[in-house]
């Protein structure tokens, strides 16, 4: 059986995938496997940057998402696993047919295409 703190942290865990948004960010980061920035999560998804970065607050909140500063720029990136049952949702997100993100997938690629130019 969980202890009680345990389970408020997987609670909380999935509060925030409850919302479409959320779960849309960590799909992306999960299966583009690449830090990614505000800037390149608004145009992705299509959503305002300030929705974007609250969603991202609340990401970061519950440890599913961390952050690392290089220069100006604010890149985001997956957590490293570090328990069964996050392993256990990452697995679930994958599981999320790219059909269902092809158009934002789209997108990422060619953002992530101009990085290098």
């Amino acid at each position: 059986m969980l202890k009680p703190m345990v389970m408020d942290k997987q609670i909380e865990i999935f509060k925030a995938l409850s919302d479409a948004t959320r779960l849309k960010i960590v799909w992306l980061l999960t299966n583009i496997d690449e830090k990614i920035c505000v800037s390149e999560i608004v145009e992705v998804l299509d959503e305002h940057q300030y929705n974007v970065s609250r969603h991202l607050k609340i990401l970061k909140k519950v440890k599913l998402v961390e952050e690392v500063k290089e220069g100006k720029w604010v890149f985001y990136y997956l957590t490293p696993i570090q328990s069964e049952f996050r392993k256990l949702i990452q697995d679930a997100i994958k599981l999320i047919p790219e059909s269902k993100m092809q158009n934002e997938i789209n997108k990422c690629k060619i953002l992530l295409g101009k990085r290098d130019q």
